[in-house]
């Protein structure tokens, strides 16, 4: 008997698992909700209200709990791990190695470490909350998982059992509470799950379970021990340690941003490209290929921050521009000026007639229809691309199925901002092959782009073409950021492709050029050795397409 009595002395009590939840009762239009939970001693409750006073009083009930458990002395640090118990189904099974049944398995076949903590999970439909003894490493590894305290070592602790009672008795639970006042500690709330607005309410004189003691020094060490970052908890036993705390000062990092003022998007871009390469090595260490993809939506993100950036300062990435030029407000990214000599090539690729007014109607109708086939246009549009051109080119693309209208052209031409007319584009119906890779974003802001070219105010003072005004989008959209023509190694632009799609001859280009000289949208123009040269104006330099 003797030997019987110390060996259960010596065998770890299971750890502690409180669950709350709410469920539907009744009909739905009553909008009450069942509040229950797993300790026998606790009542069921109705709640009235709906689900946000439902999630009040069950928030209430759980730090109710969590005073009960202070007053017991906190969590034990003899007590098994309650996750471990549970088979580790609370965190994902590519954490979980040797999963064995059992309430109680031998210490050498768990894969749990660190001290025994106590833990409050909420899930996200603010449908259930848990408190646990569990393992730091577990805690770690479960989602939405809180750590609110820290057991001494067992030789600190009192014998398994003594003063720790699995049953409580019966309790009111109070109200939902966030922190209580200076003084006193901090007591659960959901506030870090999505359910935020719905956790705050009066506080109560409840307080966590003392904290473990230590030295400040060894205290911040755990603080420190394990983090989250991007919606994901970075484990307290990750290997190599400098990508654990790399990790975990990323996620404190990105958190520390967003509650700046203003926005720091050269800070913002480097701390995407340290995510970048901190996720890529995570994946190499874990093999979980979820964390690559992460990676690589982190450059992504550096990427268009930094072009974000450059487009408001008007400096650009690889820009050879000195410091002291101007600073431009760019209305196309770099990226966004790729799609729009996309859409450009398109139009003069399947350009149905040589005349420029059809094409420039062509490219301006493809703008507006470019992501679904259908837009919306008025006759103020129109006439203010093709001036007195307008309804006969309007004619000839009906006319050769090019363009769908609803009614007649003169309908069309009659129809102002208020009562646009909806027009369709066959070729780019979303049966068809999709021509253009962007976003309705990226496609408001082209078309918003090529109107800004069209309709110039010295263009228009000049009377200029559709020719004219054509070469116009074709110069803007193939200029570097200095707003010079062309690549550095094409030294310009080729003639031939310069009037293809301008529908001009080769010949008849330096002649067009020099108007827009003269209507200030060039410094100069040069078409000697088959290539258009020159420059945009100062002016002009926000339409430059950055190549």
């Amino acid at each position: 008997m003797a030997v019987e009595a110390g060996t259960r002395q010596e065998e770890r009590v299971a750890g502690r698992v409180w669950t709350v939840r709410l469920d539907p009762h009744g009909r739905p239009s009553a909008g009450a909700v069942k509040l229950s939970c797993s300790r026998p001693a606790c009542a069921e409750q109705r709640v009235p209200g709906g689900a946000a006073a439902g999630r009040k009083a069950a928030i209430g009930h759980v730090n109710t709990h969590l005073a009960r458990i202070r007053e017991g002395g906190g969590p034990r640090g003899a007590a098994w791990c309650a996750c471990r118990a549970a088979d580790c189904a609370w965190h994902t099974p590519d954490l979980t190695v040797g999963r064995r049944g059992g309430a109680n398995p031998a210490a050498e076949a768990v894969r749990c470490g660190g001290p025994v903590v106590l833990t409050v999970y909420a899930d996200r439909a603010g449908r259930l909350w848990r408190i646990a003894e569990m393992c730091a490493r577990c805690a770690a590894a479960t989602p939405d998982c809180r750590v609110l305290d820290t057991a001494p070592p067992v030789s600190r602790t009192a014998p398994a059992g003594a003063g720790q009672a699995l049953g409580e008795p019966d309790m009111q639970p109070g109200p939902a509470v966030g922190t209580v006042g200076e003084g006193a500690a901090t007591v659960f709330s959901d506030r870090a799950s999505s359910l935020a607005a719905d956790a705050t309410s009066a506080a109560v004189p409840t307080v966590l379970p003392r904290a473990r003691t230590g030295s400040p020094a060894q205290a911040s060490r755990r603080a420190k021990r394990w983090g989250k970052i991007a919606q994901r908890t970075v484990p307290h036993d990750l290997e190599p340690d400098v990508l654990r705390l790399e990790l975990v000062e990323l996620g404190d990092a990105f958190r520390a941003y967003q509650q700046r003022p203003e926005p720091d998007l050269v800070l913002l871009a480097h701390l995407h490209e340290r995510k970048a390469r901190a996720f890529a090595l995570w994946a190499d260490v874990s093999g979980d290929g979820s964390l690559r993809h992460e990676a690589k939506r982190a450059e992504k993100a550096a990427q268009t921050t930094r072009e974000m950036h450059a487009n408001r300062g008007g400096q650009v990435a690889g820009d050879t521009v000195s410091g002291d030029g101007p600073v431009v407000e760019r209305l196309l990214t770099r990226q966004q000026a790729v799609h729009a000599r996309t859409v450009l090539d398109y139009v003069a690729a399947h350009a149905r007639r040589p005349e420029a007014e059809v094409r420039l109607a062509m490219l301006m109708l493809t703008l507006r229809a470019a992501r679904a086939g259908t837009g919306n246009i008025t006759g103020q549009d129109l006439t203010g691309w093709l001036q007195a051109d307008a309804e006969r080119v309007l004619q000839h693309l009906v006319a050769d199925g090019w363009l769908r209208l609803p009614g007649t052209v003169a309908e069309v031409m009659a129809s102002r901002s208020e009562d646009p007319t909806a027009i369709t584009v066959p070729t780019l119906l979303p049966e068809r092959p999709r021509p253009f890779g962007f976003g309705k974003t990226t496609r408001a802001r082209i078309s918003g782009w090529a109107q800004k070219v069209v309709g110039d105010r010295k263009l228009r003072k000049k009377k200029l073409g559709a020719t004219a005004r054509l070469l116009a989008l074709y110069t803007a959209a193939h200029t570097r950021p200095d707003g010079r023509l062309g690549r550095p190694e094409d030294g310009g632009l080729l003639l031939d492709q310069v009037a293809t799609f301008a529908a001009l001859a080769p010949g008849q280009v330096a002649e067009h050029a020099e108007l827009l000289v003269a209507a200030d949208w060039l410094t100069e123009a040069d078409t000697a050795g088959g290539r258009l040269r020159g420059q945009l104006t100062e002016r002009v330099l926000p339409l430059s397409g950055l190549l």
